[in-house]
């Protein structure tokens, strides 16, 4: 939905900071930024409200909440822990024709990355997960880890050749793990990526003026 998408876009910019703690957001102003009419900005607000990234007072409209570097930190820990899970639970069960459509994901992916494509390593990198998710049946668990994962800012990720080298290369890992049946290695190495994530957001925030110094 129309709302869904702007309020992916207002997520993307809360948790990069180019909208900081206590900016207003304007559902006029961002429905004129946006293209879109006043209905899904004032939607994708009250998603997001729900979601304690923006909060609202009577004649004052809404504006950022505070985002703690405890809070990035506790959001790829628990995506980075719910990965782990499913990826212990694949180890005992995929078979050679899952491992090979994992494997042909991961090198479209690399192939995005090569080409220095943001948008295809985006769709790239949300369809390896897709796939590597959908093998052990944890459906219910998938979902949770899905809807952790809408405050990850993809397109940040997608522009960092560096970020593309340490994802494909947790990937290999991942793969080879499931190749030797190695549960643990599995999980150690999708954590990889979360863990690194969490990593680069904290270091992209700490260039802006999100925190104060005294608290840096």
């Amino acid at each position: 939905q129309l709302s869904e998408e702007v309020a992916a876009i207002l997520r993307h910019k809360i948790m990069t900071a180019e909208l900081t703690p206590g900016d207003p957001i304007r559902m006029d102003e961002t429905a004129v930024e946006l293209g879109v009419s006043v209905t899904p900005v004032r939607e994708a607000l009250l998603t997001l409200r729900d979601e304690g990234m923006v909060d609202s007072a009577p004649h004052r409209g809404y504006a950022v909440c505070d985002l703690s570097r405890t809070d990035v930190e506790d959001i790829f820990w628990l995506q980075g822990e719910a990965a782990a899970r499913i990826a212990r639970r694949t180890a005992g069960m995929i078979d050679d024709d899952q491992l090979a459509a994992l494997e042909a994901a991961n090198e479209r992916l690399r192939a995005a990355v090569q080409a220095a494509d943001p948008a295809a390593i985006t769709e790239a990198e949300y369809e390896f997960h897709r796939t590597h998710n959908r093998i052990s049946g944890s459906s219910k668990l998938a979902w949770f880890l899905q809807s952790a994962t809408r405050y990850t800012p993809d397109q940040m990720y997608a522009a960092d050749p560096d970020w593309g080298r340490v994802t494909l290369d947790s990937h290999d890992r991942l793969i080879e793990a499931y190749r030797r049946g190695d549960a643990d290695a599995a999980a150690e190495a999708i954590r990889i990526q979360f863990s690194d994530g969490a990593a680069r957001l904290i270091a992209h925030l700490e260039t802006t003026d999100i925190w104060p110094p005294e608290n840096s």
